[in-house]
């Protein structure tokens, strides 16, 4: 019975730790609500149109390339003057103190900012989150999927008679039914009222019409079966089925005698034999097809449904559905309701009616040519709905009838709960009671604890049981009466469940069936008319009472019941009778029986044996054969069913009653005997079946507690079973864990058995006193015989949740929160020595500081009156109050004391089984403590003396034991040593709620350093060091970590004994003369005194420092695991409202200072995002240079993680000392993900944020110059990281979504089919790389997102990204603020330092980077304040120093002056306005503002895309604005040069306007900047940054080699100037050294010294015109020539570039050249032919018509991609212009004669297109011998254009001319754009004769070709020769020459050619003879047939040929040198003057 409540231990506080309350996406979303939205440039879609004031720009027109790039400006000036100004900063003229400057900045940067950094930040991940813990589920009933069935209408063609529906669920897969039946009555009241003669008034409960079905293992042979039965009447079935298969509604009134002729018989059957039944029909329904298709309404049973189940959400169900839910993807779960009308039915056949026969049907009609269909059916109408039965259905009746709350109203119409039975075990405990005290509702959800099995013989009377499953189900099968004489056919079974052999002692247990009493003393099976072998499918359903005793059985009595009614016959005579005793040897006898019939009736004590017993003088049915096959079912939550533990809870029962002697099965047991017995019986547990085992889990675990604790008194000897009961428990454990596998957390935890922990388990015979000051209620364990009566209310689980926040309770004086503030108070306690062991301690003797606060402060205290009586029974060795009916003494036993004892001495099997589930005893023994303190009141009483030595001394052995199995099986079975691993950590957690805290430290210790022992040998340290991180990260999950590191040191940490090893180096302080303060740089570092004050924070923090080691093996996971739990436990900190006051988050931070220092340490393997070469210790060298060697720690082992790998944080005392030599390079090491490197950085910025500045200041004073250096790249690296991507860049990722790599969707497979958890999957699968394998978890970067794979794109909404957006806005602003903030910080710190400067200039570049990187307004606005008051204080900086700097912030500043948002460009201007202001008051004059201003507005013109002048035309007024307002200066020039300086830029501003209209033409665009840059020809700074700015256009456009020249050029132009200071030897003279890579090179030579002088202050002062930036742009411009594959030139940069090299001795680049070079050449030689390198193609365009302005008849030549066709080329210029001028404006010249103007249309523009092929005289070639001389350098072009005098193409071979067109071009073709202008055209006309020659000679170098080719190709020689020699060639070789040579002709002018002509025909032939021997020696045998044809065509044309080529001329004349061009007279080698 349901007798005690649960009892819940829960801490106060334990909802804040990081176990109970992670931190997970959903809660992040949840603490996101409410953020403000950060503007941003990038995301503002502000105008992008130029200002309309353009417009009327006269030279908006698409101007030639030639005009001037200054022109008069006027206009220019003029709209300046007339534009609108920004507002101005108000104060920004007034002279104010820096102070006073840096107070206002600090206090507006402290405005509006958000409180969480780490909420703004991706969740932690889950997989790591170890520390995770759930509380169980409650025990609940177990539920499959559930149906709800409704019956909505029966009708059939006639209604003459009342007809009784079943419905029930069979598996015909199983063979198996799988539900009880359902009763249905849908009779109309007319026919209800024929029974009325046997009818009671019925109870509401049969009136049930739906009804609620659970399938645990959904299948697609589920069929739901309906039958149908009607009042037995005289005839069989089929005579009975005739009238409803013959008869039609519709014919109604044609057979109304006949009707009425049938009611009358139906009503005197009704009359006389209502009370029996006859089977009539039956159909079934196939629940799939209903699934799959419900939705289409009123369909037929037998239609198949097309639609395939949907997989849905499934509600929670129990721990089986799992298993199951994937079979053949079969839900019921989650379909659309359907109504289902069932039109067929089948009539029943009297000898086919077992379940035998129905599984066959069910499965003979999911046949298509079902038997079935074949026969005449029943027509009927029966209307069902059925549905996913809904979470808490209203008006629920469970199986036994109870009430299911919501039950409003107890006369509505009941639904029944039908109770299942699953097709396969199903293992849920039996916990769910719901009581019925009347007719009382139970809520369901209500569940409690099991109540007792046991068996108690007292009292005869029936006693029902108040709660509880107690069901038995009779199943009558078959009766074989063929041998019994007399009239036997129509037969009946009686059942009655009889207490005793009285009549009268039937009791009312069996279930009514539908419209009739709820519960019936008999009932009777249907009769199956005149059938002597009746079958039967009858099932009977009985509620057995709670107490079945050896007198109770059941009565089967047979009857022969006479349909016709016969003068002088019984209606019913009884032919049999046989029984079965319910009980043998005192267990519930169930299974399938075949009893034997008697005639007569049984004897008087028949009951208490079988009627397999013949009996004398009785007459038994076929000689006492068994004749009667009848099945027992029992549905018990009262018997187990099970012989193991039924003994077992008998004898516990024996024990706890005392009642000796006692009978157990054939043996007596004496006081004696009992213990064997006992000890047996605890030994055969493991051998119970699983699911009777599992069911009563509960009860079992509750006894073996019980015998552990309370060991039985026998016969005055206390009999200790502690050791047995122990090994039993563990067998249990295992067993159901075991069963229940497949329900397993991630954890490996059984959720049953978790729940009997959290829930169930109680200290036996306890119950704390009541809430309210209610009297205690002693409460013994209550048997059903003797019950205490307890109130019906607490009958109804009340769970007792014991927490100290109950209001009634004062806080107690010990609690955290005083206790916190109370550390937080105290000052100055000196706790230099480790407190773990001290007197200081918890408990310790001076414990003043921390009086021992029971539960670590949650006070788990009930608000109770304790009964002074409770404690005593809590004392060793004191015996408790015993139960009233019998004193006996008692011993009490501790459960936890003996637990850890048994454990200790544990043998090795017992151990194994007990190690496999260690969680579940650790866990009892932790509730176990709690509740001995709890009852025993001692949470008041200091820790120390809570629990006795002797148990403290188990414990610590038992850790240690368990630590040493987590060591030596890791590498064994992984799996088990995580699990191990996590519940010893678990258990060390809660034992800090318990017991002493300094005894729960050294345990912790001792456990680190058996592992660290261990670490030395292991053979991968790596899965060790995960599990240590693991353990390590559950302990820091304790909701009170932080005070148990006491954060109190405010700047006056511990002194320590020995100097710490930070203090012991030689590091000389950068800004102090004196010694830095050994106690800050201690809060600093990993030392051992900050290990020792913060003991938990230092463990983390160590495992930190050595997961970051260089060496670390499996590093990257390592790296994940280890920052992954600093971030968690930040985030907890940020999430827990005790920390929420900045002061006190201050003191938290304190515990993550040395946090700062690792990441500066690690900074080398961070993951660089700032992407540059090199570029992650950008500052520390800078600040290096001057500190070389001193104690930088770069490269030497860190202190802290030396410390630890020598089991440092075991022993405080130890230090080691490590020399600090010279700093060795940086090792690299395993780098960092992208992913851990940021999530690291977000914690640096936490601990930045959060911690008091004046430590920080403090600290950053003491630092050593690299380490600051290395700490402002730390900052640089933390804006990089957190730059904000912009919407876009959301909306791009999106469809590269970076979740986890494993498919979701797979996983939850595997989750739901328990094939693995997803933690063990995470842990193999980083088991399974490789250590340093690269597991980048890429989640960030856009540059990387094509290493993720698209497999699972799941797009987000938009208002999803939107979020995304605007929280990865609010995150880079916070984190750049935070950034901004340290940078004050150090300012401060370094204003008194010598090595300002350096410093300086280091915080510069990190300010500079910030403004430079995408940040919000909100930023700008802060970052660009400090970045004037860091001029305003260090002008020198930036005027005196580095011009680079300068240059920086000129470009920052003017590109936030072109923004569309307002805010930034006030400021921004304001910040230009002062930079100017500051330069000119050093020096009167302005030029290097002016210089780098004038180069940044062009270098941003020419690389940014989105640029705004309209917006920068404003601040360039703003700025003119405040030169006018400026008093202090207006007696000076200055206001004059600002105007000339804005006129100035606002000149190039509209240069590139004109520059964005072309946007879309890369050459108009690329022929516009060189023309800025020619027009920059006199200022080499900003012509460099043009050039520049070309190469990096061409680079985008991909043309490589253009971008290279652009290189080459600025070179050059570097090299002049360079010439020009000095005359080095290793330098190139200036551009004439560049000849040999380029001759257009010259050009750079323009500038002449009159120019240029170099010494004038801002000019060439870039970072370029140096030795450095001239290697620099070499090394550009070789890398360029390499991607546009031209590798020869390659070899020429570096000839300049290698001298440069050889006087600097950088042997690493020249090492680096020299393998280039190699490289290089290699290509060159793979790719000598040349057909692999294509290098370009050529064309000529001719624009011709006004509307091209000044492109207007002229001609270029084109450098397109190669193999570009002509059609390509031609559409694009087409489409281009067509969208520039309009559609038919463009038209394209298709031929490429002379174009005649006069005949074109003004208003339209002609572009005529030709291929031309770059052309080289023959002396040229002799030097251009390979193809990449035949492709460099080109400035000669030729194109060829056939025609004939009558105007046509071509024509006939003797009027076929030819006209050779010679271009020439400006420069030389690869150039610095890719068109150049023709400057000289050269014609020449072919005759016929000449164009034979060509095409002859052309011929003759095709033959050769193919011949010589090496390897040759046969195909392509024969093609050669075919269309040489072949017969039928059109206008061949043989047609020439009879054309040309058959005659010779008459002028004398030809006789030249005529020769030349008959020359290449000789030639020809002789080529031709060496084609076909060469042809001969490559064929094949299959070949040589064509080869002979090939043959005789060759010689027919020989001798064709052989007359014309044999006549000679009259005369060779003289050579005519008239027609022949002078070579040497060409154009190509000087400018053309056109």
């Amino acid at each position: 019975m349901y007798t005690e409540d649960w009892i819940i231990a829960h801490r106060r506080y334990q909802h804040l730790s990081a176990a109970y309350s992670p931190i997970t996406l959903e809660t992040q979303r949840e603490r996101q609500k409410g953020l403000t939205r950060q503007v941003f440039e990038q995301d503002a879609s502000g105008d992008e149109r130029s200002s309309p004031d353009d417009s009327d720009d006269p030279r908006h027109s698409s101007g030639s390339p030639d005009d001037t790039p200054r022109s008069s400006g006027a206009s220019g000036i003029f709209d300046l003057r007339n534009l609108a100004a920004d507002s101005l900063l108000p104060s920004l003229l007034e002279r104010v103190a820096p102070e006073d400057v840096d107070r206002r900045n600090e206090a507006l940067r402290r405005q509006h900012r958000s409180r969480a950094l780490l909420t703004l930040y991706p969740a932690p991940d889950e997989d790591e989150a170890v520390e995770r813990c759930s509380r169980p589920e409650p025990p609940r009933e177990h539920f499959g999927q559930r149906i709800l069935v409704k019956c909505l209408s029966l009708k059939f063609e006639i209604e003459i008679e009342p007809i009784f529906g079943i419905l029930a669920l069979y598996d015909v897969r199983e063979k198996k039914k799988i539900s009880e039946n359902f009763y249905f009555d849908l009779n109309s009241d007319s026919m209800k009222g024929l029974l009325r003669a046997h009818g009671t008034h019925p109870a509401i409960s049969t009136l049930a019409r739906s009804a609620i079905f659970s399938v645990t293992y959904p299948s697609p042979d589920i069929f739901l079966v309906i039958k149908l039965e009607k009042v037995l009447q005289q005839g069989d079935i089929s005579e009975c089925c005739e009238p409803y298969m013959v008869m039609k509604e519709v014919d109604t009134a044609k057979n109304k005698e006949k009707l009425e002729k049938l009611r009358l018989a139906a009503e005197q059957f009704c009359t006389r034999l209502g009370r029996y039944r006859m089977p009539f029909a039956w159909t079934a329904v196939h629940l799939a097809n209903i699934v799959s298709s419900a939705g289409q309404s009123d369909r037929d049973s037998d239609s198949e449904g097309e639609r395939r189940p949907t997989w849905t959400d499934r509600r929670r169900r129990g721990p089986q559905d799992r298993t199951s839910s994937g079979d053949d993807a079969c839900s019921f779960s989650g379909f659309r309701p359907a109504t289902l009308t069932v039109t067929n039915f089948f009539k029943q056949e009297a000898e086919r009616l077992s379940d035998e026969d129905l599984f066959k049907f069910l499965a003979d009609m999911r046949r298509p040519t079902s038997l079935l269909r074949r026969l005449r059916p029943v027509t009927a109408q029966l209307k069902i709905d059925i549905s996913p039965a809904p979470e808490n259905p209203h008006f629920c009746l469970s199986p036994e009838l109870l009430h299911v709350k919501p039950y409003p109203d107890p006369r509505g119409r009941p639904t029944k709960e039908i109770l299942e039975f699953p097709a396969r075990e199903v293992y849920a405990p039996h916990t769910s009671y719901r009581g019925r005290v009347g007719h009382g509702s139970i809520p369901r959800c209500v569940t409690g604890p099991q109540f007792h099995p046991d068996r108690s013989q007292a009292g005869s009377a029936a006693v029902w049981s108040l709660g509880g499953r107690n069901l038995l189900y009779v199943y009558p099968h078959s009766l074989n009466f063929s041998s019994r004489q007399g009239s036997v056919r129509n037969l009946t079974v009686r059942v009655q469940y009889m207490a005793g052999e009285d009549p009268s002692q039937a009791l009312p247990v069996i279930f009514g069936k539908s419209s009739c009493s709820e519960f019936t003393r008999e009932a009777f099976t249907p009769v199956v008319y005149h059938n002597k072998s009746p079958e039967f499918y009858e099932e009977f359903k009985l509620r057995l009472p709670a107490c079945v005793t050896e007198n109770h059985h059941l009565l089967f009595t047979f009857y022969h019941v006479s349909c016709q009614p016969r003068p002088g016959t019984a209606l019913e005579t009884p032919v049999g009778f046989t029984w079965i005793p319910l009980l043998q040897h005192g267990r519930l006898r169930t299974g399938p029986f075949c009893l034997p019939v008697s005639v007569d009736q049984p004897p008087p004590s028949y009951s208490v044996l079988t009627p397999d017993v013949a009996l004398p003088g009785m007459r038994w049915v076929d000689g006492h054969k068994g004749v009667f096959s009848v099945e027992l079912t029992a549905v018990s939550s009262v018997h187990p069913q099970d012989p193991y533990l039924d003994k077992f809870f008998t004898l516990v029962h024996v024990l706890e009653e005392g009642a000796f002697p006692f009978r157990l099965k054939d043996a007596v047991l004496s006081e004696s005997t009992v213990e064997q017995e006992l000890r047996a019986s605890l030994v055969a547990l493991r051998l119970a079946s699983p699911e009777p085992l599992v069911a009563f889990s509960h009860h079992v675990l509750d006894k073996l507690v019980r015998l552990v604790v309370r060991p039985p008194v026998i016969g005055g000897q206390i009999v200790n079973l502690g050791r047995v009961a122990f090994e039993a428990m563990a067998h249990v454990v295992s067993l159901v864990h075991r069963s229940l596998e497949a329900a397993q957390d991630a954890r490996g935890h059984c959720p049953l058995l978790a729940a009997y922990v959290y829930y169930a388990f109680r200290l036996p015979g306890t119950e704390p006193s009541l809430p309210g000051g209610a009297p205690p209620v002693t409460l013994q364990p209550a048997t059903l015989a003797h019950g205490p009566g307890r109130p019906a209310s607490l009958y109804l689980a009340r769970s007792k949740s014991i927490s100290s926040s109950n209001p009634d309770l004062a806080v107690a004086p010990g609690s955290v929160d005083d206790e916190v503030s109370r550390i937080l108070a105290s000052k100055g306690i000196d706790r230099s020595h480790s407190w773990v062991n001290s007197a200081y301690a918890p408990g310790g003797s001076k414990a003043v500081l921390r009086r021992a606060p029971p539960y670590c402060g949650a006070d788990p205290r009930q608000a109770i009156d304790r009964s002074s009586s409770r404690t005593s029974s809590y004392l060793e060795g004191s015996s408790s109050t015993p139960p009233a009916t019998q004193p006996r003494p008692t011993v009490q036993k501790l459960l936890h004391e003996e637990l850890a004892l048994q454990w200790v001495v544990s043998g090795s099997a017992v151990r194994e089984a007990v190690l496999q589930h260690a969680w579940f005893f650790f866990q009892l023994m932790v509730k176990s403590m709690a509740l001995h303190l709890l009852l025993g009141q001692k949470l008041d009483t200091p820790r120390k003396l809570r629990f006795p030595g002797r148990f403290l001394d188990d414990i610590a052995a038992l850790v240690g034991s368990v630590g040493l199995e987590v060591i030596t099986r890791v590498h064994k079975d992984v799996e088990l040593a995580e699990h191990l691993n996590a519940s010893l950590a678990f258990f060390l957690s809660d034992l800090l709620s318990l017991v002493d805290r300094g005894f729960v430290f050294s345990l912790v210790r001792a456990h680190y350093k058996q592992v660290a022992t261990r670490l030395q040998s292991a053979p991968n340290p790596a899965v060790l060091l995960t599990l240590r991180m693991d353990f390590t990260r559950i302990l820091c999950g304790h909701e009170h970590y932080v005070t148990l590191n006491l954060p109190c040191c405010p700047l006056s940490p511990p002194a320590s004994p020995s100097p710490s090893i930070s203090s012991t180096t030689s590091q000389s302080s950068t800004f102090s003369s004196q010694a830095p303060d050994p106690k800050v740089i201690s809060m600093f570092e990993l030392s051992g005194s900050f290990r020792q004050q913060h003991f938990l924070a230092g463990l983390l923090l160590t495992e930190l420092a050595l997961a970051l080691e260089p060496e670390a093996e499996g590093a990257s996971l390592l790296h994940k695991k280890a920052i992954s739990a600093v971030h968690s436990l930040l985030c907890g900190h940020d999430a827990d409202p005790r920390y929420a006051e900045a002061t006190v988050k201050a003191r938290v931070a304190e515990l993550y200072l040395p946090l700062l220092s690792l990441a500066r340490d690690t900074l080398p393997r961070l993951h660089d995002f700032a992407e540059g070469p090199g570029q992650r210790s950008r500052l520390a060298s800078m600040l290096d240079s001057d500190t070389e060697g001193e104690g930088d720690m770069g490269g030497t082992i860190n202190p802290s993680v030396a410390m630890a790998i020598a089991g440092g944080p075991l022993a405080p005392g130890s230090r080691v000392s490590i020399s600090q030599g010279p700093a060795t390079a940086a090792r690299s090491g395993c780098a960092l993900s992208a992913e851990s490197s940021r999530t690291l950085l977000v914690c640096v910025l936490w601990v930045l944020k959060n911690a008091e500045p004046a430590l920080l200041q403090r600290w950053a004073a003491d630092l050593a110059l690299p380490q600051l250096g290395r700490l402002l790249d730390l900052l640089y690296l933390c804006l990089a990281a957190f730059e904000y991507k912009g919407k876009k860049a959301f909306e791009r990722i999106n469809s590269l979504t970076f979740k986890k790599s494993l498919d979701m969707k797979a996983r939850l497979e595997e989750a739901i089919l328990g094939t693995i958890g997803a933690r063990q999957e995470m842990v193999r699968r980083s088991r399974e790389r490789s250590p340093f394998g690269n597991q980048e978890n890429v989640r960030w970067r856009k540059s990387v997102t094509h290493w993720r794979q698209t497999s699972d794109r799941v797009d987000k909404t938009k208002d999803e990204m939107e979020h995304e957006a605007l929280v990865d806005g609010n995150l880079a602003t916070e984190a750049s603020l935070v950034v901004l903030d340290t940078l004050e910080i150090i300012v401060q710190t370094v204003i008194l330092s010598e090595a300002r400067e350096s410093i300086l200039g280091a915080v510069l570049k990190v300010v500079l980077y910030s403004l430079g990187s995408a940040q919000s307004a909100l930023f700008l606005q802060h970052g660009l304040a400090t970045q004037r008051a860091l001029v305003s204080k260090f002008p020198e900086l930036l005027f005196e120093e580095d011009t680079e700097l300068c240059a920086d912030l000129c470009l920052r500043l003017l590109r936030h002056c072109g923004s569309r948002i307002s805010a930034i460009r006030t400021h921004a201007s304001a910040s230009l306005y002062l930079l100017m202001r500051q330069n000119f008051e050093i020096g009167n004059n302005f030029a290097r503002v002016k210089m780098q201003v004038t180069m940044s507005l062009s270098s941003l013109v020419g690389t940014t895309q989105n640029f705004s002048e309209e917006h920068l035309r404003r601040s360039l007024k703003t700025i003119l604005t405040y030169a006018e307002e400026d008093v202090g200066l207006r007696d000076s020039t200055f206001a004059e040069q600002v105007q000339d300086l804005m006129f100035n830029l606002h000149m190039i501003l509209t240069d590139t306007v004109k520059m964005k209209e072309h946007q879309e033409d890369p050459e108009m665009l690329i022929d516009l900047m060189y023309r800025i840059a020619r027009g920059y020809q006199g200022s080499p700074d900003l012509r460099l940054t043009w050039l520049q700015n070309m190469a990096g256009k061409h680079a985008e456009l991909g043309n490589h080699a253009e971008a290279a020249q652009c290189m080459v050029h600025a070179a050059a132009l570097v090299a002049e100037y360079l010439a020009l200071l000095e005359d080095s030897r290793h330098l190139p003279v200036g551009c004439v050294s560049f000849q040999n890579i380029s001759s257009n090179v010259l050009e750079e030579s323009a500038i002449s010294d009159d120019i240029l002088s170099p010494d004038e202050e801002g000019f060439c002062s870039g970072k370029h015109f140096t030795e450095l930036g001239l290697v620099g742009l070499l090394e550009q411009a070789a890398a360029y020539f390499t991607m546009g594959g031209l590798y020869e030139a390659v070899n020429e940069v570096y000839k300049t570039l290698i001298p440069i090299l050889e006087a600097h001795r950088d042997y690493k680049k020249l090492a680096a050249v020299h393998g280039k070079l190699q490289e290089a050449f290699t290509k060159i030689m793979h790719q000598s032919s040349g057909w692999e390198r294509v290098f370009g193609t050529y064309f000529r365009v001719g624009f011709y018509g006004a509307r091209f302005g000044d492109l207007d008849e002229q001609e270029f030549v084109y450098k397109e991609p190669s193999i570009t066709k002509l059609a390509e080329i031609s559409h694009r210029l087409e489409e281009f212009y067509t969208e520039r001028f309009g559609e038919d404006v463009v038209q394209i010249i298709k031929d490429s004669n002379p174009v005649d103007k006069t005949k074109l249309d003004p208003q339209k523009a002609y572009i005529q297109i030709t291929y031309v092929e770059p052309h080289f005289d023959t002396y040229e070639l002799k030097d251009r011998v390979t193809y990449f001389d035949r492709n460099y350098g080109l400035r000669t072009f030729l194109f060829c254009t056939p025609f004939t005098p009558d105007g046509r193409a071509h024509g006939e071979l003797p009027e076929q001319h030819k006209r050779k067109t010679l271009l020439s071009t400006d420069h030389a073709f690869p150039y610095i754009k890719t068109r150049i202008r023709v400057c000289h055209r050269e014609e020449t006309v072919l005759m016929p004769v000449e164009v034979a020659i060509e095409d002859m000679q052309k011929k003759t170098r095709e033959l050769a070709f193919a011949t010589e080719q090496d390897p040759p190709d046969a195909k392509m020689l024969q093609m050669v020769l075919q269309g040489s020699v072949g017969p039928t060639v059109n206008q061949g070789p043989l047609e020439v020459a009879q054309v040309f040579l058959a005659e010779i002709p008459q002028d004398p002018k030809l006789f030249r050619h005529h020769n030349k002509l008959r020359l290449c025909f000789k030639d020809f032939c002789k080529k031709c003879e060496d084609a076909l021997r060469k042809n001969k020696a490559l064929i094949g045998p299959d070949q040589k047939e064509y080869h002979r044809e090939l043959e005789r065509n060759y010689s027919r044309l020989r001798e064709a040929l052989q007359p014309l080529l044999t006549q000679r001329l009259p005369q060779l004349l003289a050579p005519n040198t008239a027609g022949f061009r002078n070579s040497l007279n060409r154009a190509s080698f000087r400018k053309a003057d056109l």
